[in-house]
């Protein structure tokens, strides 16, 4: 008999928990497990869900603890006899907790990185640790997706039946040999010019205005060298980032693009991939950037510094600083040996470590035990 999963997300727009969550239910072996997903939002993923075949219901709510949709997340774990409710975030869990216990279903909560950060107003970050701490008692395991996470929890919130399984990258999607889309040619840019990607929800977490001033910076530094930045995403800050490449001067050098769903093209495409972030659990943009074989800048925030080690396979950077994040590009634009040697590191990395089946099969693992 098979095992019925219902997973939760808070939204259905892509982001990397939603890219976790694609990935997983198509990698989960058929034979022993069937999936079904609840968003909270609608968006991209419930389209792609769709298409492959994938149940997808979408009860619209932007609010954690949101108790007029916890009776609706039950009847669907009712409807879909579910054995395991896996909420992959702190919304989704917030929402689904409930319906868990009702039912007497085991609830796995998958820990993206945490809702509580040091950026916050002392209030707010106190409601959330407290939050977070009433979740973490409420599942049956969780799951932190680094090392870094899973021990901020027990420290803070001592957290109980936690186990760590870090993301994984799908090496078929993201491969460098792949055939690809020319995205330098739709968007008019040389091949001999050096391109930065910055490929993000333009929100605080990812830290766009420090990105905008080390492009500032870059131009003050060496404002004749061949270096291009690509922006992709939305987000809270989207117009914010815009207006200040304005202000500084510097919207020539930068081509900002909506959300778009061609990233591993738009990868292929670039030559370093930048990830300033404030926090993070473990960055799944970052590991499909080091899996197309790209040059990783990035700040050593929780999970992010588990996976790059700086100038051996790329280069960290202190948050908020961007002097430094500038300093970085302009020397991996003038030592290509050097950018070429972090980029071939960072590719055997994933190759060995982050593997969306090794991250599968450690998930699997991890749901036999709860219904044992």
């Amino acid at each position: 008999m098979k095992t019925n999963i219902l997973h939760t997300i808070r939204q259905g727009k892509i982001g990397g928990g939603e890219t976790h969550v694609l990935d997983l239910v198509q990698t989960l072996d058929k034979d022993r497990f069937n999936s079904a997903v609840i968003s909270f939002t609608d968006g991209e993923m419930v389209d792609r869900l769709e298409k492959l075949g994938i149940k997808c219901y979408v009860i619209p709510t932007t609010k954690p603890f949101d108790c007029s949709v916890w009776s609706k997340v039950g009847e669907i774990a009712t409807a879909e006899n579910a054995n395991i409710i896996h909420a992959h975030g702190t919304r989704a869990c917030s929402n689904s907790f409930r319906a868990a216990k009702k039912r007497n279903i085991p609830l796995i909560y998958t820990i993206h990185g945490w809702s509580f950060h040091h950026t916050q107003p002392v209030y707010i970050r106190t409601v959330r640790e407290l939050s977070e701490r009433y979740l973490v008692r409420k599942s049956t395991v969780n799951i932190a997706v680094s090392d870094a996470n899973r021990q901020e929890g027990i420290e803070r919130l001592k957290m109980p039946h936690s186990v760590v399984v870090k993301n994984g990258v799908n090496l078929n999607k993201f491969s460098p040999e792949g055939a690809y889309k020319d995205i330098r040619r739709e968007l008019n840019i040389p091949a001999e010019t050096t391109l930065i990607g910055y490929i993000v929800r333009l929100t605080e977490q990812k830290d766009p205005l420090t990105f905008i001033r080390a492009i500032r910076c870059v131009t003050d530094r060496d404002g004749s060298a061949n270096i291009r930045f690509l922006i992709v995403g939305d987000g809270d800050l989207k117009r914010q980032a815009v207006a200040l490449a304005d202000q500084l001067g510097v919207s020539s050098r930068i081509i900002f693009q909506d959300f778009r769903t061609d990233v591993p093209d738009i990868l292929h495409a670039v030559d370093i991939y930048c990830l300033p972030s404030l926090w993070e659990g473990l960055p799944i943009g970052l590991l499909e950037a080091m899996a197309m074989k790209k040059t990783i800048v990035a700040t050593p925030v929780d999970g992010t510094k588990e996976i790059v080690s700086d100038r051996e396979n790329g280069l960290l950077v202190p948050i908020k600083d961007p002097s430094k994040l500038a300093d970085a590009v302009i020397e991996l634009h003038n030592d290509r040996q050097l950018a070429r040697r972090l980029a071939e590191n960072a590719h055997k990395d994933i190759e060995q470590k982050y593997n969306v089946l090794k991250m599968t099969k450690e998930i699997e693992n991890v749901y036999r035990q709860v219904l044992a």
